[in-house]
Parts: C-alpha cells; sequence; structure tokens
C-alpha cells in the first residue's frame, strides 16, 4: 500500500488537527481540508477520536477518501466506523491492489464479501481477479490501472485513447500495446508518444521485446529479473497472453522487502515474521515447531557428551574450551548458509557453479580453521599454563586438540552451511527453511564428536595422560 514510502509533515498534521477543533461549517472545513496530501490526512486520522475522524469522512469525497486510505495503517479499524455503503465506494475508487490489501485486513468474512458485492462491477471483479492468486503469485500483488491501446491505431488515435483512459487509469508512463486477438504486443514509452508526428505509424515506436511476466508466476522467482530490467512496470500475463494487470516499481520494491522480511524469520527458525499485534499464542504456533526439532537435536548432543563421560572424567579441563568449539562451528556455518541462500536466490546456478561455489566455502573454511587453529593452540596452552596446570606438554595438547578440533568442524561447517540449502533448493524447497538455528545445532553435533573424539585419541589413547 501506499504508505510504505510516504514522508509525513508533523505541521500539517497539526493543522489539520486544529481546523477539527475549530467550530467551522461543513462548508469551510470542506474548503479547507482538501488542499492537504491525502498522507497528512492519514496520519491526522490516526491522532484523532472517533467523531472527528467522521467529521473528516462526511466533508470529504470518495475519490479523496480512497486516497487516504490507501496510506492508513489497520485501514480496517477505519471501515469499522463508517457505513458498508460507503466503504464499498472507497473501495471502488482505489486501486484494485490497494483495495484488496485493506480488504484483507478486514477479520470478518462476511461484512468482507458485503462490502465487495457492493463495490461497482469493474472494480469488484478486478479484486475479485487479484483476491483468486496465491499471496505467493505475481498476480497477488498486481495492479488493474493501466493504460492498454490497439497497435493498428494511429498517433492520433493513441493519444485520444490515452487521454479517455487516464481518466481512471493513471500508471501513464508506460501504454501497453495489444494486437488484433487482443494479445500482448509491446509498450510505448509516453515521452515517445508524446513527441511522435502525428503521420509516423504507431509501429515505430512501440518495443516488442518489453518484459513480461505471467500471473500465475511464483514472485521468489522472479524479482531478480524484474530488479534488472528497472522498468517503472510490467504487464501481467494469462497463459493465453492476455494482459490482465500490471506489477509497478512500487510493487517491486514491497516484494523485495516482503522476501527478505521472511527469509530472515525463516533463518531465524520461524514459519513466517511475527506482527507487534499477534498474540502470544500465535507466536508459540510460529516458534514451536523448530523448537521441538532442537530440542530433539540437542537431546542428541547431549548423549554423544554422555558417550565421552569417560573423557570428561579423566581430563575435566577439555570442557572448559567446548563452548569455544561450537561457537565458532555456528558461526562459521550461519555465515556459509546467509551466503548461500542469498546466492541461491538471485542467480540461476548451473551445477557446476554450485560444486565451485561449494568448493569455494570449503576453502574459505579450512583457510579460516587454520588461522584460528594457529592463534588458538598459543593461547589456549598460555592460558593452561598460567591458570590451570604448569605441565607444557598437557597444555600442549589439549591446545593441540582444541587447534585440530577447530579446523576439522569449520571445514564442515562450511560445508554443511552450504550443501544443505542447495540441497532444500534442488528439490524445490525454500533454501531459508535450512534455518540458521537448525544448522548450528547439526553443526553443534559434529563439533561435539570431533573435540571430544580427539581428545580421547590424542590425550587418552595415543598420549595416556589422564
Amino acid at each position: 500500500m501506499a504508505n510504505e514510502t510516504r514522508l509525513t509533515n508533523p505541521e500539517y498534521v497539526a493543522e489539520i488537527i486544529d481546523l477539527l477543533n475549530q467550530d467551522l461549517t461543513k462548508k469551510q472545513l470542506q474548503d479547507l481540508i482538501i488542499d492537504y496530501h491525502a498522507s497528512d490526512i492519514a496520519d491526522a486520522l490516526e491522532l484523532l477520536d472517533k467523531d472527528k475522524r467522521l467529521k473528516i469522512f462526511e466533508v470529504v469525497d470518495d475519490e479523496q477518501l480512497s486516497e487516504i486510505f490507501a496510506y492508513l495503517e489497520d485501514a480496517d479499524v477505519y471501515i469499522s466506523e463508517i457505513d458498508l455503503q460507503l466503504a464499498a465506494q472507497i473501495l471502488s475508487e482505489m486501486d484494485s491492489d490497494d483495495a484488496v490489501d485493506v480488504l484483507e485486513e478486514i477479520e470478518d468474512e462476511e461484512i468482507k464479501d458485503q462490502i465487495i458485492e457492493m463495490m461497482d462491477e469493474e472494480s469488484s471483479e478486478d479484486v475479485l481477479l487479484i483476491q483468486s492468486y496465491d499471496e505467493d503469485t505475481i498476480g497477488s500483488m498486481m495492479t488493474t490501472n493501466y493504460i492498454e491501446i490497439h497497435k493498428d491505431l494511429s498517433i492520433k488515435e493513441a493519444m485520444r485513447a490515452l487521454t479517455a483512459q487516464a481518466k481512471d487509469n493513471d500508471n501513464v508512463s508506460t501504454i501497453y500495446v495489444v494486437d488484433e486477438h487482443d494479445k500482448f504486443y509491446g509498450a510505448i514509452d509516453l515521452k515517445d508518444l508524446i513527441i511522435a508526428r502525428e503521420g509516423s505509424p504507431l509501429e515505430d515506436i512501440i518495443t516488442n521485446s518489453y518484459p513480461t511476466v505471467y500471473a500465475d508466476a511464483l514472485i521468489s522467482h522472479l524479482l531478480e529479473d524484474l530488479k534488472d530490467y528497472s522498468e517503472d512496470s510490467y504487464p501481467v500475463l494469462d497463459r493465453e497472453d492476455h494482459i490482465i494487470g500490471i506489477i509497478t516499481a512500487t510493487d517491486i520494491v514491497e516484494m523485495v522487502e516482503d522476501e527478505l522480511v521472511e527469509d530472515y524469520a525463516k533463518l531465524g527458525g520461524l514459519t513466517s515474521e511475527e506482527d507487534l499485534n499477534e498474540s502470544i499464542f500465535q507466536s508459540v504456533r510460529k516458534r514451536i515447531p523448530w523448537l521441538v526439532v532442537l530440542l530433539i537435536l540437542g537431546l542428541g548432543i547431549s548423549s554423544v557428551v554422555g558417550v565421552f563421560e569417560t573423557v570428561v572424567k579423566k581430563v575435566p579441563l577439555i570442557i572448559c574450551f567446548q563452548s569455544l568449539i561450537l561457537g565458532m562451528a555456528g558461526n562459521v556455518g550461519t555465515q556459509s548458509l546467509a551466503v548461500t541462500v542469498r546466492v541461491l536466490m538471485v542467480e540461476n546456478l548451473t551445477t557446476k557453479e554450485k560444486i565451485m561455489h561449494v568448493l569455494k566455502e570449503v576453502k574459505i573454511g579450512l583457510t579460516n580453521g587454520l588461522l584460528l587453529a594457529t592463534l588458538s593452540i598459543v593461547v589456549v596452552t598460555a592460558y593452561i599454563l598460567l591458570f590451570k596446570v604448569n605441565d607444557l606438554k598437557f597444555a600442549l595438547l589439549i591446545g593441540l586438540c582444541v587447534a585440530l578440533a577447530l579446523i576439522i568442524t569449520l571445514i564442515v561447517s562450511s560445508l554443511m552451511g552450504t550443501l544443505v540449502p542447495i540441497t532444500f533448493h534442488s528439490i524445490n524447497i525454500d533454501p531459508a527453511v535450512a534455518s540458521g538455528p537448525l544448522i548450528t545445532t547439526l553443526n553443534d553435533l559434529v563439533a561435539v564428536i570431533v573435540y571430544y573424539g580427539l581428545s580421547w585419541l590424542l590425550i587418552i589413547q595415543v598420549f595416556n595422560m589422564s
């Protein structure tokens, strides 16, 4: 909706509130308030009580009200304060995608259906068309606010068609052209149409290779392509290549933001992003599935530690460095996961490119492991000698165990943080669901086995220093 990019002016908002507190006639208030931007009026509405809001609803016409509602947060609250017929008129004046956004906020399905029935026929059809598409497809984000002309028109006729449609459709910077079968044929830049000579053929200014999208295509699959073209809008087609709507640049920005928020939520182990206004039960329901999985995996880690109980009893000092190994493994795995998810989302990788990406991450893990191992063997050895046991051989052995464990676990963590999302992606599962907590827990399991296994092998079996 429009409120995603609005700027506010506190002075104008204060002025609007002051007008409503004055003893003005309906006509006086109407003449004064019409000069303010819909965004500022929307901000004022959010600070007013119901009676004051109704005063605005009474003096502002349906067209301006539709602009105001496009900027409102929680528009359903204000819809509930007015007559359903007025609500239907307001939504009829709105862009179809904005009207759909408002309707989605209304929880009562019966009221929602009544409003749609009361809307004018064309608007209700547009709303029902958009609602018919799944929320992760392009069709759910499109608007029916666009200009369409036929390719066989003259320049003069095209200008007349543009003028006639511009009254109801303000997305005029790009004009879309259809052929004799009403199928998409190309697009015309408004500037080219304005400066075109009257006698020249329309075909000369039509771009036939203009990018298009299908309404049932997944948003996540098309975002990068749409951003690459940098057009102000794109025609949305049905599978018969008829134009049924457009996607604007503003819509694309909103899609990118939604995708980033969704992926961030999944990386955090959530099924979707949380709303500040949702109930505790809803938040718990989103979080608990992954937490149950992680609990089971956590019990597995505890069980593995239990297997090495003998090692812990004989060399209890090794417990001091367990969190260091686990922490580094989790950090490296999450880094690889984040990079891989981003790459998979924005690029169509070939099998060779995927293999090269895996090898690159493993090399990075190895390099980081060697550097950190070198540092850790010095620091751990010095720490033990200074604060724990004055035994150089014993201190070096534990430092060596920590160093080797770091090298191995960082390689494995990089590998897992890369292979898991690639595997998910190859079987058409969103790679973001390979969440950070899951990767971290799996890496913890590997790290525990490697660290305690090395400690058992080197300290107890090889050097018998328990």
